[in-house]
C-alpha cells in the first residue's frame, strides 16, 4: 500500500475543456512528481449513465485510490454498448480525476481538490462534437439534460476550490496549476513549483526624470480594471538630494514618508488579484480563481515574506513588487475585535509582478518586472511612458505639492464634483449623545479612551474616481494618497497618517497621529492654532496614550529591550490640517512571522482607543455599523518582506452600481476622553471632513 495521494478533481460540464486541462496539468506536475490520470468518460455505462458512471467511478476507482492502494475498474466499450476490459490505476503522489461528476457530492469527502471548468454554452457544444465528431451529435441534448438533473440534486458548484473559465488559448493549465499552490491541501506536495514561483528574478530599470505622475497613471494604467497608485502628493520642503544635503534629508521623518510613490496593476504574466470576506479568500490568477478558507492573516504569512527578491544596487527604497491594496478595519474579528460583515471586501490586494517608483528625492524613476516572457516588452513600454510624461510642458517633479504639469493647471481650473449632498450616519445630537455614553464607559474604567466615528454617505450619478483623487490631491496633498481601483470599487485616500512601516532588515516604525486643529489662511491666526495643539493637554494626553498602546502593540514581535519612541508629540502641519505626531520603533524579532506583526498591530491603536479589544467592543455598540474601508490600513506588502501601511483615514470610498451611480462614503471621528468636550469633537470631525468634502463641492451635512 502507498502512502494516500493528494487527489485532484476536475469537474464542469461537456465541452468545457476539462480533459485538456487534466492533460496538460498532468504534463506539467510530472516534472517532480508521479501522476496518474483517470477519466471518467471512460467508465460511464453510456450516453445515459452519467448517474450510474459517477457511482462506480466512487467504489472502484475514488475510494481505493484514497487509501493508496490500486483501482482495478471496468472500462466502458462505446462501440459495442457494453462493459469492456479491466483496467488498474495505479496510486501516485498526485492523482487527477476528470470528467462530469468528479467532483460530486458522494466524491468530495475523497477529494483534496475541485477545480471547476466553465465555459460559454455554445462554445461548450462546439468544443465536443468537435473532438469527438459525429459520434457524440446524437446524444448530446441526452447528456446534457442529465448534466442539468445532476447539477440541481447536487451541491458541487457550493464546494469548488478553483473556478477556471477556459478560453480555449492555452492559458488554463498553468493559471490552474498556480491557483493549486495557494490551497493548503495541495500547497505541501506542490513545495518543488512552490520553490519555483518563490525564485522569483527582478528585472530592474532606472531612469534619470521626473515624469509627471498623474500623465503616467493614465498612460500605464488608466484602462486597467484593478490598478492602485500608492502617491506621495505631499512634498513641498522635500529638497532634492545633491549628496551634502542627503544626511539632513533623511533625518526628517516627514520627509521619508514623502519620498516614494508607486504605481501598479495587476497586469503580465504575473498579475493576480486577493480578496477577503468573513473568512474566504479568493485569489484570481489568469483564467483561474482559488477558494482558500481560512482567516486572512495565515493567508498572508503563506504568501508574504517568503520570497526573497533583492532590492537592485542604488535603490533606496524597500518596495520591490509584491501585494499592494488595502485591509479593512473588519479584519480585526481576527484580532480579538467581534466578527461583523461589510459592505465591501475585508481586503482587496493586487499581486503586482511589474510597476513603476517614482523616488521624488533622487528625481529618478525605477521600472521593475519579475521575469517572464512579457517583462522585456512592458519595461520598454512603460519606459517610452515615463519618457512622455516627462515630456510635459512645464513638468516638475510629481509629488513636490505643485501638481505638476499641464493636467494640473488643467484640473485647478475644474470645480469639484459637485451635485452631491451627503447624510450622516448620525445627527449631531446623535453623535454628541455617543461622546456621552462614551465619556460613562471611560468613568466606569471599562477604557481610557475611544476613538468613536461616524460615515457620511452620498449617491451621485457620473463620479469619476480618477478625477475626483486627482482633486483630493490637489487640494488635500499629503504623504500617504492612495487610488485603488477593484473593478466597480474605488477608494480615493489622502492619508498622513502612517500606520506601520516593516523594513526589508527588520525595523518597525509607527506614527501615530492625535490631535487635530484646522489651518488658517491667515498666516497669525494658522501660526496660533499650531501653537494652541503644540500645547494642549488634553491633545498630548490622547497621543501619549496611544503611544503606550503601540509600544505594547509592537512588543510583541519585537526584540527585547528595542522598542523606544523617537519623537513624541511633535506637531506636523499639512494643507488642510495641523496633526501632533508621534514615532514608535523596534526591531522585528529575528525568525518572526512579519504577517503576524502586522496583525498584533491591527486594528490601528490611533482608530480604536486604549485598551484595544474592550474599546473595540464599546465601538461596536456605540457606532452599530461597519466601518469597512475606513480605519483599516493602505499600503502594500513588499516580496523582501517589507511593508509601508498608512491609516485608511481622509479616505473616501467610492462603489458603482453598474448603473451610472455610485455610492460614496467618507469616515470621520476622533478620540474621545473624559476631558472631551462634546461640542469641541463634533467640530474636530467636521474639520476633518472639510478637505475631501470641499473637494467635492459639497458641505458637511446638517
Amino acid at each position: 500500500m502507498s502512502p494516500a495521494p493528494v487527489i485532484i478533481a476536475i469537474d464542469g460540464r461537456s465541452g468545457a475543456g476539462k480533459t485538456t486541462i487534466a492533460i496538460e496539468l498532468a504534463a506539467s506536475l510530472r516534472a517532480h512528481h508521479k501522476v496518474s490520470l483517470f477519466h471518467l468518460e471512460d467508465i460511464y455505462p453510456g450516453w445515459n449513465g452519467l448517474a450510474a458512471g459517477v457511482e462506480r467511478y466512487i467504489t472502484t476507482v475514488l475510494a481505493p485510490l484514497r487509501s493508496g492502494q490500486g483501482a482495478e475498474w471496468v472500462t466502458w466499450d462505446w462501440e459495442k454498448h457494453y462493459d469492456g476490459d479491466v483496467r488498474v490505476t495505479l496510486p501516485a503522489e498526485i492523482v487527477i480525476v476528470e470528467g462530469v461528476g468528479a467532483a460530486s457530492d458522494a466524491a468530495r469527502p475523497l477529494l483534496d481538490a475541485v477545480v471547476w471548468t466553465e465555459a460559454p454554452d455554445d462554445e461548450r457544444r462546439a468544443r465536443a462534437l468537435s473532438r469527438d465528431g459525429s459520434t457524440y451529435e446524437p446524444y448530446w441534448d441526452l447528456w446534457a439534460a442529465q448534466e442539468v438533473e445532476w447539477l440541481a440534486a447536487d451541491a458541487v458548484l457550493e464546494n469548488i476550490d478553483v473556478r477556471v473559465l477556459n478560453r480555449a488559448d492555452g492559458n488554463a493549465p498553468g493559471d490552474v496549476l498556480r491557483a493549486l499552490q495557494y490551497l493548503p491541501s495541495c500547497s505541501g506536495v506542490l513545495l518543488p513549483e512552490l520553490s519555483t514561483r518563490r525564485g522569483l528574478k527582478l528585472r530592474a530599470q532606472r531612469i534619470d526624470a521626473e515624469p509627471d505622475a498623474m500623465a503616467l497613471y493614465e498612460t500605464l494604467y488608466g484602462a486597467s480594471t484593478n490598478a492602485v497608485w500608492l502617491d506621495s502628493s505631499d512634498g513641498p520642503d522635500l529638497a532634492r538630494d545633491t549628496g551634502s544635503s542627503a544626511g539632513a534629508v533623511g533625518a526628517s521623518p516627514a520627509a521619508e514618508r514623502r519620498r516614494f510613490s508607486i504605481l501598479a496593476d495587476d497586469g503580465g504574466s504575473h498579475g493576480q488579484m486577493a480578496t477577503h470576506r468573513n473568512g474566504i479568500t479568493t485569489v484570481s490568477t489568469g483564467c483561474a480563481t482559488a477558494r482558500i478558507e481560512g482567516p486572512f492573516f495565515r493567508w498572508l504569512d503563506a504568501v508574504w515574506g517568503s520570497s526573497i527578491v533583492p532590492a537592485p544596487e542604488g535603490y533606496g527604497g524597500e518596495f520591490t513588487l509584491g501585494w499592494l491594496g488595502y485591509l479593512g478595519y473588519e479584519l480585526k474579528r481576527e484580532t480579538g475585535g467581534s466578527n461583523a460583515g461589510s459592505p465591501t471586501p475585508d481586503s482587496a490586494l493586487i499581486f503586482a509582478g511589474r510597476a513603476v517608483v517614482l523616488d521624488h528625492r533622487k528625481g529618478s524613476v525605477w521600472l521593475f518586472a519579475l521575469e517572464a516572457p512579457d517583462a522585456a516588452e512592458w519595461v520598454s513600454q512603460a519606459a517610452q511612458a515615463v519618457t512622455a510624461a516627462s515630456g510635459a510642458a512645464g513638468s516638475t517633479a510629481a509629488g513636490d505639492g505643485a501638481d505638476a504639469g499641464v493636467h494640473a493647471v488643467e484640473l485647478s481650473k475644474k470645480p469639484g464634483v459637485g451635485g452631491l449632498e451627503f447624510t450622516a450616519r448620525d445627527t449631531e445630537v446623535d453623535y454628541k449623545h455617543k461622546i456621552g455614553v462614551a465619556q460613562h464607559e471611560i468613568a466606569e474604567g471599562n477604557s481610557y479612551e475611544i476613538c468613536l466615528t461616524t460615515a457620511l454617505h452620498a449617491h451621485g450619478t457620473a463620479v469619476d474616481p480618477w478625477q475626483t483623487y486627482v482633486q483630493l490631491r490637489q487640494r488635500n496633498p499629503a504623504p500617504f494618497g492612495s487610488l485603488l481601483r477593484f473593478g466597480s470599487l474605488s477608494v480615493a485616500s489622502t492619508s498622513p497618517e502612517r500606520f506601520l512601516r516593516i523594513t526589508s532588515a527588520g525595523s518597525m516604525r509607527a506614527e501615530p497621529i492625535k490631535g487635530t486643529r484646522g489651518r488658517s489662511l491667515n498666516a497669525e491666526q494658522d501660526a496660533a492654532l499650531r501653537a494652541d495643539l503644540e500645547s494642549s493637554p488634553k491633545d498630548r494626553a490622547e497621543n501619549i496614550m496611544i503611544v503606550d498602546l503601540l509600544r505594547n502593540d509592537l512588543s510583541h514581535f519585537a526584540e527585547p529591550g528595542s522598542v523606544t519612541v523617537s519623537r513624541l508629540c511633535v506637531v506636523e502641519s499639512y494643507a488642510t490640517v495641523h496633526q501632533l505626531v508621534s514615532t514608535i520603533d523596534a526591531q522585528l524579532l529575528p525568525g518572526a512571522s512579519r504577517a503576524e506583526a502586522v496583525a498584533a498591530c491591527f486594528p490601528a491603536g490611533s482608530m480604536t482607543g486604549a485598551p484595544k479589544i474592550s474599546t473595540m467592543a464599546i465601538l461596536d455598540r456605540l457606532e452599530e455599523a461597519p466601518r469597512g474601508v475606513y480605519s483599516g490600513a493602505i499600503g502594500y506588502f513588499s516580496l523582501n518582506g517589507a511593508t509601508d501601511l498608512a491609516v485608511a483615514i481622509r479616505t473616501l470610498v467610492i462603489r458603482a452600481d453598474g448603473d451610472g451611480r455610485a455610492e460614496l462614503s467618507l469616515g470621520v471621528g476622533g478620540a474621545i476622553t473624559a476631558d472631551s468636550s462634546p461640542q469641541e469633537e463634533y467640530e474636530e470631525i467636521r474639520t476633518k471632513a472639510y478637505g475631501v468634502l470641499s473637494t467635492l463641492g459639497a458641505e458637511f451635512p446638517g
